[in-house]
């Protein structure tokens, strides 16, 4: 039997980041990656093909399933602030873009091996460490992003 805070059942928090510049460009896939007992992982890379943002973002969610998995996370909460990656990856959204299927399969099939994954889209300035890791790995500064003050318009 397993004590209710063992390691099983300990939440991994992480959050990813992908950028594309110019878009479509180069790409760089950022991720931090924290385990229960206070370790925190960093993905900061260039990847090894062109494209859009989208692909950036869903790059840098299969590096951070894929470090995930080799670490041993069984239970995961991911924040990302790319709605499109977050909506495709969960099926609550299709494509019809043929260059992004096969990362949204790899990215659903990564997630699908563990106990349970969490995906939350946050807003961009609620994910700035992910973000500075992907802009890092392309040579470029720190991005400031500002938090916009509430407009009443909602995330679509």
């Amino acid at each position: 039997m397993l004590e209710p805070n063992s390691s099983v059942d300990a939440i991994w928090t992480a959050a990813f980041d992908g950028t594309a510049l110019p878009n479509p460009g180069r790409i760089g896939l950022g991720a931090v990656l924290n385990a229960p007992d206070g370790r925190r992982f960093e993905i900061s890379r260039p990847a090894q093909q062109h494209g859009c943002n989208n692909e950036a973002e869903l790059l840098a969610l299969c590096a951070l399933l894929e470090l995930a998995d080799e670490l041993g996370a069984e239970r995961l909460h991911i924040n990302g602030d790319s709605d499109v990656a977050v909506r495709y990856v969960q099926g609550q959204a299709s494509t019809q873009s043929a260059h992004l299927l096969p990362l949204i399969a790899r990215a659903q099939q990564l997630a699908s091996q563990f106990g349970c994954v969490e995906l939350h889209w946050v807003p961009q300035h609620r994910n700035q460490e992910a973000d500075a890791l992907a802009r890092q790995a392309l040579g470029l500064p720190e991005r400031q992003v500002e938090r916009k003050a509430r407009s009443g318009h909602k995330r679509r």
